[in-house]
């Protein structure tokens, strides 16, 4: 059988009867199996929870539905005898789904490898740009595709954005460009390709490494080398961090295609073949002719901060989607009217209002200490609220690293006892809160009371968890909406001002 998947490179191949085994019914496990449905294929969906719409829809394309705990496989999924499974990203390489498959003999894609191969559906396909990192991913997808949107060119951002891949290469318009974010976990599953036809990227960026996900993983060495596989094959630009070793380490290692270079950014004054700023003027030294002699303006730090996009953290965001749609052949003028039109996405360092000379910053979507980090170095004074499933990782060092800002800290979420113990040991100054309500509708209730009572005039309450949602929250937006209705409650009668359609500052 492993011939004939190594034909399956087209949407024209013959898919018809290749029994698939799809594991997850989450939006991705749906694409994947609404895609080989529609290609003809025997497809069983194993999932522990299926929920209703979806599972009704499988009835409609065609394809059947097992519900199991997942412990081990069900007997359906054994008499299925499936050719191939194709895995959604949440599930670990030592499920024990894979681990059996992997003694079955059984071949493993992504959602992505899939995506790939029938990239060609509607007539040519869409160049793909692929963005990962441990932070900043979504950010960076959404500012590369306005960019190149703004040039005229048909673009959709995908991936772990929240629209499949498999959605966006069916969507009957097509596309010129695909801006690709990927996970650690669709990485992983993508450095397993096998077969002739290997996803290979127009451009590429690796944006930060920061210990994340190392439970699924296994270890920071893993966690790497997952990211890394992004430069891999890469045609034109793969672009690192000038301030993260890590990533310009990845690009030197990558086996990336012939006349790929590597193109970094940062917050400093740039070199040839990079882009930084100088003067407060966010300049191009990569894609130019005379690049060791000159530069080409993008905007100004002013004109990002007038928009909403001033965090250093967003300022290198900026650099890095310039860098890709420059790659692209975006023209300078081009990529700073697309910035003074961006508006940052809810739950990522949103002002919600400031009452009584205090603002109140929903950052819900700091979801590890990494990003949690560059939340904190945004704002002087903070009273802090975090907390969450820590996801194996220690927050002792972020706590040390910003004592001296905080003017307190509140902690949710179920690892409670790790992030006071962190305090503790690193901070033992710092007014520490607990909140210790277990139902969802109180949490953020009782956090903005408890940060109420320590924050003064100039101080910034940010919600920067550095923690996963899914203990009390259904995920970081939710987690985000009752910070903001928590605080609107206590303190919207009472504002200095409310930001516009709560835009981004």
């Amino acid at each position: 059988m492993t011939n004939r998947l190594d034909t399956l490179t087209s949407w024209r191949a013959d898919w018809t009867g290749l029994r698939v085994g799809v594991l997850g019914l989450g939006v991705t496990g749906f694409s994947v199996a609404d895609t080989l449905a529609e290609l003809g294929a025997d497809v069983l969906v194993v999932a522990s929870k299926a929920p209703d719409e979806r599972a009704g829809l499988l009835n409609v394309i065609g394809a059947r539905l097992v519900r199991s705990d997942l412990d081990t496989a069900p007997a359906e999924l054994v008499e299925h005898r499936a050719d191939v499974l194709v895995v959604s990203p949440g599930f670990a390489p030592s499920h024990p789904l894979l681990v059996w498959a992997a003694e079955q003999g059984i071949p493993v894609w992504g959602d992505v490898e899939l995506a790939w191969r029938v990239r060609d559906k509607v007539g040519t396909p869409a160049e793909w740009i692929l963005v990962t990192g441990t932070n900043g991913k979504t950010t960076s997808v959404q500012l590369t595709a306005a960019m190149i949107a703004e040039a005229g060119l048909r673009v959709a951002p995908c991936g772990n954005i929240g629209i499949p891949v498999l959605d966006a290469i069916r969507d009957p318009q097509g596309f010129d460009v695909l801006v690709v974010e990927l996970s650690s976990y669709q990485l992983h599953y993508l450095a397993g390709q096998a077969g002739p036809d290997k996803v290979t990227p127009y451009s590429s960026v690796c944006l930060n490494i920061a210990d994340d996900h190392l439970d699924w993983h296994g270890s920071l060495e893993a966690y790497i080398a997952a990211k890394g596989e992004v430069y891999s094959r890469t045609k034109v630009a793969c672009v690192y961090n000038r301030s993260d070793a890590v990533t310009e380490r990845l690009v030197r290692d990558a086996d990336v295609s012939d006349g790929a270079r590597a193109i970094g950014f940062g917050l400093g004054v740039p070199g040839p073949s990079d882009l930084g700023i100088v003067d407060g003027i966010l300049v191009d030294r990569a894609f130019l002719e005379e690049r060791f002699t000159s530069a080409l303006e993008l905007t100004t730090v002013d004109d990002l901060a007038a928009a909403g996009l001033a965090a250093p953290h967003i300022v290198a965001n900026v650099l890095a989607a310039a860098a890709l749609a420059r790659s692209f052949g975006v023209a300078p003028a081009i990529i700073s009217r697309a910035l003074s039109t961006f508006s940052l996405d809810a739950h990522r360092i949103q002002l919600v209002l400031t009452a009584g000379g205090v603002g109140w910053v929903n950052d819900s979507k700091a979801t590890n200490p990494h990003a949690a980090d560059a939340s904190l170095r945004s704002y002087p004074s903070v009273v802090w609220i975090l907390g969450g499933l820590l996801k194996g990782v220690d927050v002792g060092d972020l706590v040390a690293r910003h004592a001296d800002r905080l003017r307190g800290a509140v902690v949710i979420g179920v690892d409670r006892v790790a992030v006071l113990a962190a305090f503790e040991r690193h901070a033992p100054e710092v007014p520490v809160f607990e909140v210790t309500a277990d139902d969802t509708g109180n949490v953020m209730t009782q956090a903005v009371d408890l940060a109420s009572g320590v924050a003064a005039s100039g101080d910034v309450v940010l919600l920067a968890p550095a923690a996963a949602s899914m203990d009390q929250f259904a995920d970081y937006a939710e987690r985000g909406r009752q910070f903001s209705d928590a605080v609107q409650k206590r303190w919207g009668g009472s504002r200095d001002e409310r930001p516009d359609d709560q835009s981004h500052r």
